[in-house]
């Protein structure tokens, strides 16, 4: 079976929210400076990217009070360039769901496929209204934009599986990315914010389905108990102060140089 080769982070800078919004109705009144990232994914059958960070001006004019804070360097072209590689040659993106912070950078892949669940797109196009400051970016919409539906769970290619974990968002997936000469790596995206949240069965404060948000969590746990994965976390700023970010290649449990070797 081909898996992935490579694997990095690709730094998308930071949002403030309250930690009320990261574990749900407890910390009211705490505002916490959390990370936002990207997965770009060097595989046998292409160039791949899970979800794409958010866009700054987007964020500036439409959630300001989340305090975006990102540099040039930290934008999905720079971010690309940092690995040689430019945004016309991404093949595919997948969507964990479509919330600004999410798909900020999908505009710049001109030439790439978008990837995500059936369900995910149509509520993105008409949210309701407590959904709209969420899917508050369309840019991943634009005319040019071409979309593959899915639906449950899959093998995307050769050891990428998606996983539907709905809750957070009606169309939420996470990847589970088998990696050759290493441990699989579980990417929940939203499912749960933090360590200490997914400890505890938490999700986030935003959410479509509660219930459906608890279930997703205790079945990534599943998930990574099956297939001894390790679980990594999309916005927790002590996790991602522990990550290997781009151009180093992200293991989970180490770094690799651009070489391939250990450090």
């Amino acid at each position: 079976m081909a898996k992935a080769t490579r694997v990095r982070l690709l730094d998308s800078g930071t949002l403030v929210i309250d930690q009320s919004h990261i574990t749900w109705n407890i910390g009211c009144g705490t505002p916490v400076r959390f990370p936002v990232y990207s997965v770009l994914i060097e595989h046998p059958d292409g160039l791949f990217m899970f979800d794409t960070g958010y866009d700054l001006e987007l964020v500036n004019a439409v959630l300001p009070f989340e305090l975006p804070e990102q540099t040039p360097e930290q934008t999905v072209p720079a971010q690309l360039a940092k690995c040689g590689f430019k945004p016309e040659e991404i093949d595919a993106v997948i969507n964990s769901h479509l919330h600004f912070d999410h798909c900020g950078g999908n505009k710049h892949l001109v030439n790439a496929t978008t990837f995500l669940h059936q369900d995910e797109l149509r509520e993105a196009r008409t949210p309701e209204p407590f959904e709209r400051l969420g899917y508050g970016d369309k840019s991943f919409d634009h005319p040019n934009a071409k979309f593959e539906l899915l639906d449950g769970d899959l093998e995307f290619a050769d050891g990428i599986h998606l996983f539907h974990t709905p809750g957070h968002t009606i169309g939420h997936y996470s990847m589970l990315l088998e990696l050759e000469g290493g441990r699989p790596l579980l990417f929940m995206a939203d499912v749960s914010y933090t360590a200490a949240a997914y400890a505890s069965d938490l999700q986030a404060g935003f959410h479509i389905d509660p219930v459906a948000g608890v279930r997703s969590i205790r079945r990534i746990k599943r998930l990574a108990k099956e297939w001894g994965a390790d679980v990594i976390f999309t916005h927790d700023a002590e996790a991602f102060r522990g990550y290997a970010l781009a151009p180093e290649t992200f293991t989970g449990s180490g770094v690799l140089s651009a070489a391939g070797g250990a450090q």
